[in-house]
């Protein structure tokens, strides 16, 4: 019940903002643009409500939450069953430096990127970059990339997933365009995409990219280590926080995804130690940007020019 609850208070003022801003369009556009901004927020909980899904953490049924995960997916543009899967390959593998590359931002050590050629450091310098990561990135994922079951090619149930996605997205961008006109696309279904696509981006970026994270050869690593030691609690307002479903505390998230986004405050009531580990505000985050190579000799994710004076005092020493 508090779960069918908590979907018709996000979903319900999505779709009730959706028609104001079709409505607006033949007031103002500059009015239906800001609306089409705002339902982004409700667009990001819908995310975080179809991820839920994807653990088994919404409904008690997890048929029916898989295929509310799929209707969800048309919405976020997301195919479950695809992202389903990189996710759990993110869950049991995050901060594992032996199983990178699937469900996860890419992150090189410090010895790796001084190994590489002066062309494959421009192009990692690149995809680090913030005008990337959140300027180009979030568009290229959710519009194109999630378009193909990238890193899942060889199996028949990916190649289902995401193209049945896709085939429900164009059946209602067709409906939006038919009735609506380019407009409804331009400036209501794109911006609320692409803005609640950047926040998301931004949101998993600082959950496990700050400078004392955790980062653990195959050999050593621990799941409830790399939870408890790789996962930020970025304490957010309170709209925020309700915005993005709790998913800032993500550290309670990481050590038990089956908890419901809507009782991850509980444990950090009843557990006074987990609401001070990895704190962040908003403002100690920006700084994390900067940070792209781990360190593994300080355990610590350096900026590229700390990592090169420590490489330079290293060749002195």
């Amino acid at each position: 019940m508090r779960s069918a609850f908590e979907l018709l208070i996000t979903a319900g003022p999505f779709l009730l903002l959706w028609g104001l801003a079709w409505w607006l369009l033949d007031v103002s556009y500059l009015l239906a643009l800001g609306i089409s901004l705002l339902n982004a927020g409700f667009l990001l909980r819908l995310f975080v409500i179809q991820h839920d899904c994807g653990h088994g953490a919404f409904l008690k049924n997890r048929k029916v939450g898989d295929w509310l995960g799929r209707v969800l997916g048309v919405l976020t543009l997301t195919p479950y069953d695809v992202w389903k899967r990189t996710h759990s390959i993110h869950h049991s593998s995050a901060g594992n430096l032996g199983r990178r590359g699937i469900g996860d931002i890419h992150t090189k050590t410090v010895a790796e990127y001084q190994a590489l050629s002066t062309y494959d450091r421009l192009i990692y310098r690149l995809y680090r970059h913030p005008l990337v990561l959140f300027g180009f990135g979030p568009g290229y994922l959710f519009f194109l990339q999630n378009r193909l079951p990238f890193g899942l090619m060889s199996s028949r149930k990916y190649w289902i997933s995401a193209m049945a996605t896709n085939v429900a997205i164009i059946a209602g961008l067709s409906a939006i365009l038919y009735f609506g006109g380019l407009p409804a696309v331009l400036l209501i279904f794109v911006p609320s995409t692409l803005l609640a696509a950047t926040a998301g981006m931004w949101l998993f970026y600082v959950q496990h990219q700050f400078e004392t994270t955790h980062w653990a050869t195959e050999d050593d690593w621990q799941l409830q280590e790399a939870a408890l030691k790789g996962s930020s609690y970025y304490v957010l307002p309170p709209v925020l926080r309700w915005l993005s479903a709790n998913i800032g505390v993500h550290h309670v998230h990481h050590l038990y995804s089956r908890i419901p986004f809507y009782r991850l405050p509980e444990v950090l009531r009843d557990h006074s130690e987990l609401a001070e580990s990895n704190r962040m505000s908003i403002r100690e985050s920006l700084v994390n940007a900067r940070l792209h190579l781990w360190d593994e000799k300080s355990k610590r994710l350096l900026s590229f020019a700390q990592a090169q004076r420590a490489f330079t005092e290293q060749a002195k020493a």
